[in-house]
């Protein structure tokens, strides 16, 4: 067997699992039994050579090297050699301190292996067992527990008075103290000598001097009773020294909580540095870890971890072995070969050297196999059996040892069959404080040191949430905040950092396994699992009287040989599973309530200073609601903002103060900056979910909490983190968030109101924690609820800055593009959002002014800051390349020059209302801003519906300047053929950005527009046709252009289903037109044609009064079923759709119009018939045409039709004209 390389190098490996140095599995008794060892840690020196002693070497003698140490021995030689004295009570958990990584988790018993040894022989011996239990996750935690001592002790101190009076009353009513035999102490003497000649190599038999004869009599130096015994401490107390304060000496009390510290968990989670608790000075407890060796034992499928001291030797052809000392007149017993077999399996000997002597003179050296000695005579025994009995008491420990934290007593007395297990924690309560349980803060210390292990890992697998919160509840279940603050304080910031608050946003019921580690899960409630009889039998009323005090009893010890007697029943239910949270706000909610805890316990141990007043959890504090008219508005927002940024920049500069008088740098100063610095996160979360669910009024209450622990943190820390300010950025820019929609939202603002000044006691606890260190005023500004929407606006704005000024002066800017782009293009938004604000207020002025034709200065005042706001917004988005953004902007700015274009048309008075200059420049700016956000945008592919909106927009603006330039013509400073000119010219580019081809909602407006712009364009060359004289050339121009818009205008006016009254315009338009040519032909046969022409335009009305019979059908049938409810209806119901006034007067229109063509087409067929072939025809037409007249005529002088029945003649008249329109357009050519 090769062990690790000399003391030094073990020595400074203590602690850490290391790569295992030797490991082998035995198949032993005909594959029987599966075992493997792996040393974990070794402090020996390598392995000697053993001498084996001449015959009738006298072992009473001493050899010279007798109990001095030696370059072979190391400095651990004399624990190595002969030490067999009693493991400490505590050895375990020394173990486990080292080992930490194993507890809880993979490993299923952690103890010496003298009590392993002492459990597996228990069916064999009558002699008495007596061992504490303790359950760390999956791990039994097994140490004796010398009732004798305790008991020596409880006569000298008064502890464990009540275990002693248990004991007696119900077990051994005779109690007293056992000695040892001389006996006993001789065989230790000479087995300490055989050892030492053993190692002595060449002089193995040289004894020393018979001076030293002294050695002989009594025992052993160094092994007298009490020096041997275990040294129990005495119950734990919190040091009076300690809890007054951190940094005095530990002197003259049982250094309980030395100088832990926690690094800066919170601040960047990979960056945990959760230190564990003890530094060297637990050492002074006996919770070290004194064994020679550290092995993990795997026997079967139980995992052990196991500390011995058995000596090995090696060399030669041996390469390990044990060393035996043996009374030849003494047979081996069973539990003698059990005690050897076990003991070089568990240390992975594979051989036994026995040396035989009879009254302590050698007689030979036998070697046996490891394999070989369960069948050694007299003390054969089944290895099978053996595996059962370890089987079946871990399945029994496990099934009973269920609750975490509980001190477990395993006993059974001597000469007795029956095994008992107590729950001494639970028989303490009832009679003592529970810190007279020695085992308390060991058991609570490990619990914590378990947990710690595993948060550092926690990122890894969350499946182990569930496991570290039952540690830490279990561990803090165990302490006494008077006496452990900081392991209090430092258990519930681990408990609220398992909740994670910055998860990305799922269905919360996923975020944790609910049985996710069911295989290594335990029981934390304090009920017991109902268990089969054949899984032991369990007391009744006909047991003795102390059975009702045993959580669980083996009635004989013959059960254990029967395999699988006591089933694995350890595996209960998953209790551990980590808490699923129905929510966000639950979820804040547990991490607030352990921060709380956490914060109480620092505030406790913090000295209280004289001049700090007392806070009264149960007083509210006064959230500081102000109306706007104490706030002072924006210019004291200004300052506010000056005094918050200048703090800023003497935070970095590293200045801080603590009202409540913290030391920076002790426990209480780091833990309570990681306990706020969680709270503000979880306040921030709650903030932000409020947000999601529009309840604003409470997200502005816990963003404002989130800020006030923000400044108590920035009033503690000497160095702001960057971690620390991005989030500070993040909580700005929620406030800033949260008071846009506010006023947004302004009409919900009593419920809002409500919200913001409701408080929980949660809360009220944690800001006084927070006052003990700052006033919590430095971001007030930021977070009262005004009730104005300005003033809202601009608070929303001002935290979007200081958000960005931020990450300016901490140089974060780069650092975090995200977070800058974020925050760039909020600030953009809410700079369009008050630009709008004031954009909107200038044109409600505009609207009131009435009398005065002049722009008021208020009005300037308001386009002048709207447009500088549209302007820095502009730049905003322009920084971060958001070209989007960027467009709506300009498109805004390009609304508000319409708005003081509209501001500067002269009212009508006493002079004629011309187009004016400034009107003009205003439009043509408008007209240049939005082309730079087409600019911006480059094509349509970018943004659809930003480019679509600001063409529209665009379209619009030349539109209106056309329009108002065509109606109120600036003829005093401008020829008509100038503006003529310009009309046409913007008339043209309105057409081009109006785009009629793309299916969208904007569609038919923009059909309208064109429409009405190829109408307008119709008109005008119209109306310079009749008024022009001279230039033949340009007349005919005219007419072309006039022709070819009016066919255009009726196309697009056909494709609306909605405009029957600007297509019968349309039509009457180009009927005037028809006539106005007709005026100047000379020919017939030109009016004729002319003539036929203009009626068949009329005849193309048909669609439009189809259209209008309907809706004046629709109207009556809706006006028939409304009778009964007529009362109900106003007067302006009639018909939203139809304007009966137009209808009328272009109804008029139409039959005069329609007479007059009739009556001439009959004039020039009558005189002109008997010149033209094709007779049939023409009389045909003319028949038709006096027909139609002739009821035109009656239909007209018939005052009494309704405007339904008019219609529905016109239609009958241009079916008629419709047949008969093919037949003369044929006929006259």
């Amino acid at each position: 067997m090769e062990e690790l390389c000399g003391l030094g190098a073990a020595a400074s490996l203590r602690g850490d699992a290391e790569e295992p140095k030797q490991g082998s599995v035995l198949f032993l008794g005909g594959n029987e039994v599966k075992s493997s060892a792996v040393v974990k840690y070794s402090s020996a020196p390598p392995q000697a050579a053993f001498a084996r002693l001449q015959e009738k070497t006298d072992l009473k003698l001493p050899p010279a090297n007798w109990l001095r140490e030696s370059a072979k021995l190391g400095p651990a030689g004399t624990t190595i050699l002969g030490n067999n004295k009693k493991s400490k009570p505590f050895s375990s958990f020394g173990m486990a301190y080292d080992f930490i990584d194993s507890v809880g988790n993979d490993v299923d018993v952690v103890s010496d292996s003298e009590n392993i040894k002492k459990l597996l022989k228990i069916p064999y011996s009558k002699s008495h067992v007596s061992m504490a239990v303790h359950r760390i996750g999956r791990t039994l935690l097994l140490d004796e527990l010398d009732i004798q001592e305790l008991f020596m002790r409880s006569s000298q101190t008064g502890d464990w008075t009540w275990l002693k009076e248990f004991y007696q009353r119900l077990i051994d009513q005779k109690w007293q103290r056992k000695k040892k035999s001389k006996e006993h102490w001789y065989q230790k003497a000479i087995l300490s000598k055989f050892l030492y000649y053993s190692i002595n190599g060449d002089g193995a038999a040289q004894p020393v001097p018979s001076t030293s004869k002294q050695h002989q009599e009594g025992p052993v130096s160094g092994e007298s009773d009490e020096a041997g015994r275990a040294s129990w401490p005495a119950p734990f107390e919190m040091p009076s020294s300690l809890s007054e304060d951190p940094g005095a000496s530990n002197q003259g009390s049982v250094p309980l909580e030395p100088s832990y510290i926690v690094g800066h968990v919170a601040s960047a989670p990979k960056e945990q540095n959760l230190t564990t608790l003890f530094n060297d000075g637990e050492n002074s407890q006996g919770l070290k870890n004194d064994f020679v060796r550290n092995i993990l034992w795997t026997f079967e499928d139980i995992h052990m971890l196991v500390g011995s001291n058995m000596p090995i030797f090696g060399g030669g052809r041996y390469p390990a072995v044990s060393l035996r000392l043996r009374d030849n007149n003494k047979p081996i017993n069973v539990l003698t070969g059990i005690d050897y077999w076990l003991d070089n399996l568990i240390c992975n000997v594979p051989e036994l050297v026995m040396c035989f002597h009879v009254n302590g003179i050698v007689q030979k050296y036998e070697m046996i196999k490891t394999e070989d000695i369960p069948n050694l005579e007299n003390s054969n025994f089944s290895t099978k059996v053996i595996k059962d009995i370890a089987q079946n008491i871990l399945s029994f420990l496990k099934s009973n040892c269920t609750k975490e934290g509980h001190t477990y007593w395993l006993f059974k007395a001597s000469g007795s069959d029956i095994v008992k297990l107590y729950d001494l924690t639970t028989l303490c309560e009832e009679t003592e404080d529970k810190y007279q349980n020695p085992f308390t803060m060991p058991v609570a210390i490990l619990l914590y040191k378990v947990a710690c292990n595993m948060m550092l890992k926690k990122n890894q697998n969350k499946k182990h949430y569930g496991t570290i919160r039952t540690l830490l509840l279990n561990c803090l279940k165990l302490l006494d905040n008077g006496r452990h603050p900081q392991i209090i304080a430092s258990a519930n910031y681990m408990l609220s950092e398992l909740f994670q608050l910055d998860e990305p946003k799922k269905d919360d019921s996923t975020n944790f396994p609910i049985n996710g580690n069911s295989d290594e899960s335990y029981s934390e409630e304090e009920e017991e699992m109902p268990d089969s009889d054949e899984n032991g039998s369990y007391s009744n009323s006909s047991d003795p009287p102390d059975d009702n005090k045993a959580v669980a009893i083996i009635k004989s010890v013959g059960e254990l040989s029967v395999p699988e007697k006591y089933k694995s029943v350890h595996r209960i239910r998953p209790s551990c599973a980590f808490p699923v949270c129905h929510g966000t706000e639950e979820r804040c909610r547990l991490v607030l309530n352990y921060v709380l805890e956490g914060l109480k316990s620092v505030d406790s141990s913090v000295k209280k200073e004289g001049d700090l007043p007392a806070a009264d959890p149960s007083t509210p504090i006064p959230l500081k609601y102000e109306d706007e008219s104490t706030s002072g508005g924006p210019e004291c927002l200004e300052k506010q903002m000056a005094l918050f940024l200048d703090k800023m920049g003497s935070f970095q500069k590293g200045k801080h103060s603590s009202q409540s008088g913290m030391i920076p740098g002790s426990w209480q100063y780091k833990m309570k900056l990681q306990l706020i610095l969680k709270s503000s996160k979880a306040y921030y979360v709650l903030s932000d979910a409020a947000m999601i669910l529009q309840k604003y009024g409470r997200a502005l209450r816990y963003i404002k909490l989130a800020l006030q622990c923000h400044d108590t943190y920035c009033c503690l820390c000497a160095s702001m983190l960057p971690e620390v300010l991005v989030f500070l950025c993040q909580c700005l820019t929620l406030c800033g968030d949260i008071q846009l929609m506010l006023a947004q939202n302004a009409n919900n603002r009593a419920a809002y109101l409500e919200e913001y000044n409701y408080q929980t006691k949660e809360d009220q606890e944690i800001l006084h924690s927070l006052h003990r260190e700052s006033r919590c005023q430095v971001f007030a500004w930021a977070t009262d609820l005004s009730t104005d929407l300005e003033c809202q606006l601009s608070v929303s704005c001002k935290c979007y800055e200081a958000a960005y000024e931020i990450l300016l002066f901490s140089n974060l800017k780069n650092q975090n593009p995200e977070q800058r782009i974020q925050v760039l293009k909020r600030m953009g938004n809410i700079r369009n959002e008050i630009g709008v604000f004031y954009m909107n207020q200038a044109a409600a002025v505009q609207t009131e002014r009435v009398v005065s034709k002049n722009v008021s200065t208020t009005e300037q005042q308001l386009w002048k800051k709207s447009f500088s706001c549209f302007e820095e917004g502009i730049q905003n988005f322009e920084s971060i390349d958001d070209a989007t953004n960027a467009a709506l902007l300009l498109c805004n700015t390009g609304r508000l020059m319409r708005i003081c274009a509209q501001a500067h048309c002269a009212t009508e008075g006493d002079f004629k209302r011309e187009f004016s200059p400034e009107e003009a420049l205003y439009y043509n700016k408008a007209i240049d801003y939005y082309l730079k956000a087409l600019r911006s945008l480059g094509k349509r592919d970018v943004h659809p519906a930003v480019w679509d909106s600001v063409n529209w927009e665009l379209s619009t603006t030349y539109f209106t300047m056309a329009t108002l330039q065509q109606d109120y013509a600036p003829l005093s400073r401008k020829a008509q053929e100038q503006i003529e000119k310009e009309v046409s010219e913007a008339m043209m580019k309105s057409l081009k950005y109006c785009d009629v081809d793309t299916v969208s909602a904007r569609q038919p407006l923009c059909q309208y527009r064109a429409a009405t712009i190829h109408h307008r364009l119709a008109s005008m060359y119209h109306s310079c046709l009749r008024n022009q004289v001279g230039d033949e050339h340009l007349r005919k121009q005219h007419r072309v252009l006039a022709d070819l818009h009016y066919s255009k205008a009726v196309r697009l006016f056909q494709l609306l289903k909605d405009a029957p009254c600007e297509f019968l315009r349309v039509q009457l338009e180009r009927v005037a037109f028809a006539e106005f040519q007709m005026a100047s032909q000379n020919s017939s046969a030109g009016k004729l044609k002319t003539l036929f022409g203009a009626l068949d335009i009329m005849a193309k009305t048909k669609g439009a009064f189809q259209l209008i019979r309907k809706e004046l059908v629709a109207e009556s049938e809706q006006k028939s079923k409304d009778k009964s409810s007529a009362e109900n209806m106003s007067p302006n119901d009639s018909s939203a759709g139809l304007n009966k006034e137009e209808v009328l007067k272009l109804l008029s229109i139409f039959e005069s119009r329609m007479s007059f063509l009739l009556l001439q087409s009959i004039k020039l067929l009558t005189s002109t018939k008997k010149k033209i072939g094709g007779i049939n025809e023409e009389e045909a037409v003319l028949k038709t045409n006096k027909q139609v007249y002739s009821l035109l005529l009656r239909a007209t002088a018939n005052k009494s039709m309704t405007l339904l029945e008019r219609i529905e003649v016109i239609l009958t008249l241009l079916e008629q004209l419709a047949r008969n329109t093919e037949a003369s357009n044929g006929g006259i050519q």
